[in-house]
């Protein structure tokens, strides 16, 4: 029996999302929210997605603060976890029946450029805090690169895969996942140049 997965849109996850941010900030902490807030809403007026970024970001403010460099810590830790997830989801399909040839062979392809995308993402959580002042146009700009690879992963995959009929609503929903997730990816990099270019 073929798993299946809710056929949620991404218009819904944003919404989800937006409301639990607006929780989050309500409840507050000791660090200022509306000021850690403010700095998040006009950081993400800056991405291609800003809807998807301030519903992802909002509910981290106290941790982001207002920091430049944390905010792009956050939002790429929010892109490898919902790459982690949509690799674990596609992983599951992929092995259950009823998959035309087609579409198994495409999700094949894409489980193995979406774990490259993954480790691209990784690489870069794991160097932006060891940025050194003696390094930094080096640093930064290995980032930049991999977190391009990553986008470039996850357009590949959503082009192989999103080729493909879908015939059920878990092969729907692994691309509704796709696509959120090279969202955040592309939120993420906006954040990054946008820290780059303080640091230049």
């Amino acid at each position: 029996m073929a798993t299946t997965f809710p056929n949620i849109s991404l218009q819904f996850l944003v919404t989800l999302l937006s409301l639990n941010s607006m929780v989050s900030i309500s409840l507050g902490g000791r660090d200022d929210p509306k000021s850690s807030a403010e700095f998040i809403t006009t950081s993400c007026g800056k991405t291609r997605y800003p809807d998807l970024c301030r519903a992802t970001l909002l509910s981290q403010a106290n941790k982001i603060q207002t920091s430049p460099r944390l905010i792009v810590h956050t939002a790429l830790n929010v892109a490898l976890s919902n790459a982690r997830s949509t690799l674990a989801s596609m992983a599951t399909l992929s092995k259950s029946g009823g998959l035309q040839p087609k579409v198994k062979n495409a999700m094949q392809d894409c489980l193995e450029v979406l774990n490259d995308s993954q480790e691209s993402l990784r690489r870069s959580i794991n160097e932006l805090p060891n940025i050194k002042p003696s390094s930094v146009a080096l640093s930064v700009s290995n980032i930049q690169t991999w977190v391009s690879a990553s986008l470039t992963s996850q357009s590949t995959c959503s082009d192989v895969f999103g080729g493909e009929r879908t015939s059920s609503n878990a092969e729907t929903s692994v691309k509704t996942q796709l696509q959120a997730v090279a969202h955040l990816t592309s939120n993420a990099l906006a954040l990054l140049n946008s820290y780059a270019s303080r640091l230049a």
